[in-house]
């Protein structure tokens, strides 16, 4: 009779084996799969990383921004060829084929290929009129500009803003009193005598006048001045392509800032301005325009062009505010009225010298606007309103008309809380009317201005889309100028990406991605 065996054991082990074996198979799967998404993320991040890191290196060079030139050198910036750099590096990144001896030491666990690899939306340095530009020039200064200097901007055009000092036209004021002055001269009247009396009234400030004739660049430059000659032509530049509609343009909006964050990238950006780009006394040879700010704030076509409009405009605040002191300053009206009256008594015209004595008051101040606007391009600096400490030329000096010289003199004090005066003349029927308020609530802080301080406040006097347009086409022609880089386009440098990836596995599954990445904080 035979044996018979048990085997419950072995169908134990079996079913356990098959159950375990199942687990295992399931725990690889699964780590495989999570496994392939994050080496997907991984991917996605250093590819975007990679091509990100491929930023314009003469638009850093130069002007310390970060972007990215879609063209790549060519003449034709786009999407495509970014996306085709992002799904060059995913590749690298996904395959084992550059590992050295991968295809005998290795086996592709995740067998992951890019299928899909596209760009959906991207921020373009021009963009919502050149608000990207403008964020990433903030970014590049943040870290070294304080509060203390846009606190003392804000008081400067506070007190121009007060006194009306660029609202005032004391040239053409002077103007007109000339013309009154010169009514009465050669005029002739009968004082019963056989032939008529004329008038002969001798304009004091008429050398002065002869002197404003020649130019401002020729009465604040010396004779052995270099004038730039640089020019600027707009054709085919940033603005004149968003003019005519023909700038590429990305759609990721930039969050809105509060009031109080405008104001403050703003000033960054002129900061940056001020530090990366040219003016007069501070010229960098390779840039086509040499006076870049004064172009900012002025836009001719040439740098002798702008800077004449910047230094006339200059001098026009000068002479508002330098009116303003003589007006305020007793002795000072008490020379002009002396002077006024002899020629007028001289003359037989005594009700001729309120008229002339404006006519001088304002000729003295041109004389000193001009010393100052010399001080200012010299390297020096002028308080923006003066006392009698800091006061320059006197009457008899100034009226010589002996402009070309300018004196080195000692102004580099500090006033603090000083009550002022806002002084305002308005001339009606040849008469003149006086009106003086005295701000008791108002206080500043008066400090000396330099050159660069008023181009502080022209620029923020200018629109600031058109600030920031002028700027780009200033970058954009440096950039050109330099090696490779003739077809150069601001509005194809992307300051951000978000790009959209699509991640197959051979072992039968995918991944879908979205990343954004930019240059400049969300």
């Amino acid at each position: 009779m035979r044996k018979q065996e048990n085997a419950y054991l072995t169908v134990y082990l079996a079913l356990c084996i098959t159950l375990i074996l199942s687990l295992c198979l399931t725990l690889i799967e699964g780590a495989r799969r999570n496994g392939a998404r994050l080496e997907t993320e991984i991917a996605a991040e250093i590819g975007l990383q990679s091509v990100l890191a491929e930023y314009h290196r003469e638009l850093f060079n130069q002007y310390n921004l970060f972007a990215v030139d879609s063209s790549y050198g060519t003449n034709l910036p786009g999407k495509i060829n970014t996306e085709k750099h992002l799904e060059y590096y995913l590749k690298k990144n996904l395959d084992l084929k550059d590992v050295f001896l991968g295809s005998l030491f290795y086996r592709d666990f995740f067998a992951l290929y890019a299928k899909k690899v596209s760009l959906e939306r991207v921020s373009v340095l021009t963009d919502e009129k050149g608000a990207v530009f403008r964020k990433c020039a903030a970014e590049a200064v943040k870290d070294d500009i304080g509060l203390n200097l846009l606190m003392q901007l804000q008081n400067w055009m506070q007190v121009i803003e007060i006194n009306g000092l660029e609202e005032r036209d004391v040239e053409e004021e002077k103007d007109r009193l000339d013309y009154e002055i010169q009514e009465y001269d050669g005029m002739e009247i009968d004082i019963g005598e056989e032939e008529p009396y004329i008038f002969h009234i001798s304009n004091p400030t008429i050398r002065l006048e002869e002197q404003r004739k020649k130019g401002i660049l020729k009465l604040v430059l010396d004779e052995n001045s270099e004038l730039s000659a640089g020019v600027f032509r707009t054709e085919g530049s940033v603005t004149d392509r968003m003019e005519q509609g023909q700038t590429n343009r990305g759609n990721i909006a930039l969050k809105p800032l509060s009031e109080a964050d405008q104001l403050w990238e703003r000033f960054l950006f002129q900061e940056y301005l001020l530090r990366y780009m040219g003016h007069y006394g501070k010229v960098d040879e390779e840039d086509g325009l040499k006076y870049q700010i004064e172009y900012l704030v002025s836009d001719g076509n040439s740098d002798a062009e702008n800077l004449r409009s910047v230094l006339n405009r200059i001098c026009a605040i000068r002479e508002a505010a330098n009116t303003l002191h003589l007006l305020s300053d007793t002795e000072k009206r008490g020379e002009a009225e002396l002077a006024a009256t002899l020629v007028c008594d001289l003359a037989m015209v005594p009700e001729v010298a309120p008229v002339l004595e404006a006519a001088i008051i304002l000729g003295w101040a041109f004389a000193e606007s001009i010393y100052d606007v010399k001080t200012l391009i010299a390297g020096g600096s002028v308080p923006l309103l003066k006392d009698t400490e800091s006061w320059h030329y006197s009457l008899e000096n100034a009226l010589s008309g002996k402009l070309n010289e300018r004196e080195e003199t000692e102004n580099e004090k500090t006033y603090e809380n000083e009550e002022f005066y806002e002084i305002r003349e308005f001339h009606e029927n040849g008469e003149f009317y006086e009106i003086e308020e005295f701000h008791e609530s108002e206080k500043f802080h008066k400090n000396d201005l330099t050159y660069e301080d008023y181009l502080r406040i022209f620029m923020m006097c200018t629109d600031l889309d058109t600030l920031t347009a002028r700027a780009m086409n200033m970058v954009e022609a440096d950039i050109r100028m330099t090696s490779g880089n003739g077809a150069f386009r601001l509005d194809g440098c992307y300051a951000g990406l978000e790009a959209y990836i699509e991640v197959e596995s051979r072992h039968g599954f995918q991944f879908e991605i979205t990343r954004k990445k930019f240059y400049f904080p969300q």
